[in-house]
């Protein structure tokens, strides 16, 4: 595989108008093949087997005026009571809007001052355009502002609005042109990754539309595909430019530069992003459709960026020449050194005195993942919102007017081929009855009497630690068979259940496989253990940095939050498939030049430190590059991709530092011929993939030392 990267990053680098028109094509053909056959973005929660799924399906088949999605009208009077016929006027509006299949009558707050519309829609929420659909909420009440009425608006459909993105991306590729400045000190080396980047970011964007077009893709898919897909897309770039930089420091010519750069960086990015892509095929273990399409959607974006870094970007090295360098690294005799002295230094100095150095290095990992213990998990809701959007405020009204417990009902759906129709009236006693229920509404059937439907209010909200308790109560004691709860807190209940369930599976296959594909790639048992041991420490500590920040509430008011957040049930699933593959792409990087170094000369403390000196430099980079994208997401509106970019940039931190220059040099130190050690009968079975390019370019083959255990 080597010898063909070498042969196509020379070709691309000796014919690059060739390369770059056929990235021209594709970009453009997949972006216009994205606006005419693209699909819309929708989010498909369906939790099979669940309690509340069964009754949303019973609803959806016997009563669809109350299975779709709804709207809530908040109406504020700041002095005095809701005018009655303003009301009534509004309400008329609503109800001849499209897709609404029912308006509730208002519900006036004890104190008339405010008062609840719920508006039906028979359609799900994700068959609703949400901005267009909240616009015409607005059109439809404007009487009510016009007479001095605070309005606001809440339930599924405004919720679902999302804010404008390009902020987060702003800033990310704005810090990332900065840090590649400072570090190549060229405008043309800082601007290829970049450009690179940005070509694959492109085609796996226009990707995910086309994906949309086919199966539900979820809202947020695009958000956390671009987040990825601009790190390591960067990052895959950087690695092989550096690469190519220290070829023309040798006295190479550009495409057999470029071609080596491609047999050896570029193929570890090839493993990288494969790595990257086994951790999100996790996903698919969840069996719940937003998270599967989060990682196919993700997916796209990674391929297609591992793909212009191996074909694209060898053209354009090819087309920029020498000018990759600094204009005084061009001068005749001039020497360049991609090897940073003061790793150097480290690196021995930990080789010389490892323990005390990896058990501190241990301890402050463990330490940061501490508060971890304590995690609670949650998904979020209106009332982790800034105080300034209209879903907060809506939510604020209705605790204030009704109780926390209204901006969550449960709804209790009833079979009434399974449930006696008289025995409905007992059934709303024994409801009431349940600890924390403070209101039965009375039950109200559908149209051909074969299901009704009894709203419960919990005394707590949806966030409230207590709903868990109480949903599991009314099962418990008080529905018959033929009889389920759902709602928006029941969903809730169910959704953090099944994410809890299935997260261990998903850890032992992601954890596994990728041990798998590293020993395969580097000839090794205790060296992908030991890398997926780091991993492991990495992502405990973000989660712990995660609880402290948004659930302890130590971060919150910096990231625009208004109080403290319990930790999204989506991010421990979610952020540990990912965080996997992205943290074991420096694994894959620096273990790379270790073997390279091992292989060359046999000498397993020296490849250590050599490995380190020489992947210092563009680690530190490709981290800093990593953690400035990251972080520019957590200024998102949205709560789960603000909890992604802090968890992601924390944890890719620590890889950086504690990681790279504590316990790894320190565990290989003691391990030493050991880190390459393979049973011989595994050996004899393996297939020796050459990854460090060695015959890759037409060189001798390599001889490889054979290393011991001892």
């Amino acid at each position: 595989m080597s010898r063909l990267l070498y042969r196509l990053g020379r070709a691309a680098a000796l014919r690059p108008w060739r390369f770059v028109a056929v990235w021209l094509v594709l970009v453009g053909a997949m972006a216009g093949l994205a606006g005419v056959a693209g699909g819309a973005l929708h989010d498909d929660y369906t939790l099979s087997g669940s309690g509340s799924q069964k009754a949303t399906d019973l609803l959806e088949e016997r009563f669809p005026a109350l299975s779709g999605a709804d709207a809530r009208v908040v109406v504020h009077a700041r002095s005095g009571r809701v005018d009655q016929a303003a009301l009534a006027a509004a309400s008329a509006k609503l109800s001849r809007l499209p897709n609404v299949s029912a308006v509730d009558p208002p519900r006036p707050s004890r104190d008339g001052s405010t008062a609840l519309m719920t508006v039906r829609y028979s359609v799900p929420v994700t068959d609703l355009a949400p901005k267009p659909t909240l616009d015409l909420l607005r059109d439809a009440t404007a009487n009510l502002g016009e007479a001095g009425y605070q309005v606001e608006f809440g339930g599924q459909v405004p919720e679902n609005v999302t804010a404008p993105g390009g902020v987060a991306e702003g800033v990310g590729v704005g810090a990332a042109l900065v840090i590649l400045l400072l570090a190549f000190g060229s405008v043309v080396a800082a601007g290829l990754p970049l450009i690179v980047a940005l070509a694959g970011l492109g085609a796996g964007v226009s990707g995910i539309t086309l994906l949309a077009a086919f199966t539900n893709v979820a809202n947020t898919a695009p958000t956390l595909a671009i987040m990825v897909g601009l790190g390591v897309g960067i990052d895959y770039a950087l690695f092989i430019l550096t690469r190519h930089r220290e070829g023309l420091a040798e006295g190479l010519d550009v495409p057999e530069s470029a071609g080596r750069a491609i047999a050896t960086a570029g193929l570890s990015v090839i493993f990288a992003g494969f790595t990257v892509l086994l951790a999100l095929c996790g996903l698919v273990l969840s069996r719940i459709p937003v998270f599967m399409t989060m990682g196919f959607a993700t997916g796209l974006v990674v391929a297609a960026t591992v793909l212009s870094a191996v074909t694209l970007l060898p053209a354009v090295l090819g087309l920029a020449g020498g000018r990759v360098l600094r204009r005084r690294d061009r001068a005749p005799g001039a020497r360049i050194s991609a090897e940073s002295p003061l790793v150097r230094r480290w690196a021995e100095h930990v080789g010389r005195r490892p323990w005390p150095w990896l058990l501190a290095g241990l301890v402050l990992m463990l330490t940061l993942a501490a508060p971890m213990l304590g995690m609670r998990t949650w998904p979020s809701d209106a009332s982790s919102e800034p105080s300034s959007n209209t879903v907060r405020k809506a939510y604020d009204l209705v605790a204030d007017g009704y109780g926390p417990g209204a901006n969550g009902p449960l709804l209790v759906a009833a079979d009434l081929t399974k449930v006696d129709p008289a025995s409905l009236g007992a059934l709303g006693e024994r409801l009431s009855r349940v600890q924390g229920v403070t209101a039965v509404a009375p039950p109200l059937p559908s149209p051909d009497r074969r299901a009704a439907v009894i709203v419960v209010t919990p005394a707590y909200g949806p966030q409230d630690e207590r709903v868990t308790g109480l949903v599991d109560r009314v099962r418990a004691d008080a529905l018959p068979p033929g009889a389920e709860v759902t709602g928006l807190t029941a969903v809730y209940v169910d959704l953090s259940r099944v994410l809890s369930e299935r997260l261990w599976p998903v850890i032992g296959v992601v954890v596994a496989t990728s041990f798998i594909m590293l020993m395969i790639v580097f000839r090794s048992v205790l060296a992908p253990l030991k890398a997926a041991a780091m991993n492991m420490l990495s992502i405990g500590a973000a989660y712990g940095v995660l609880t402290a920040v948004f659930q302890w509430g130590w971060g919150a008011g910096l990231l625009g939050l208004p109080h403290a957040v319990p930790v999204s049930s989506f991010i421990l699933l979610l952020m540990f498939a990912v965080l996997f593959g992205v943290s074991m792409d420096y694994e894959v990087f620096l273990l790379s030049r270790v073997r390279e170094e091992w292989l060359a000369g046999g000498d397993a403390r020296g490849s250590v430190i050599t490995g380190l000196a020489a992947t210092g430099r563009v680690i530190t980079s490709a981290a800093l590059i990593m953690v400035a994208v990251f972080l520019g997401f957590a200024m998102d509106p949205g709560v789960v991709i603000k909890q992604m970019g802090v968890g992601l940039a924390v944890a890719v931190a620590l890889d950086a530092t504690i990681v790279r220059l504590l316990l790894v040099p320190a565990v290989m130190a003691l391990l030493g011929r050991a880190n390459w050690w393979l049973p011989g009968p595994l050996a004899r079975v393996l297939p020796d993939i050459g990854l460090h390019g060695g015959s890759g370019h037409g060189a001798d083959a390599e001889k490889r030392p054979q290393p011991s255990p001892a």
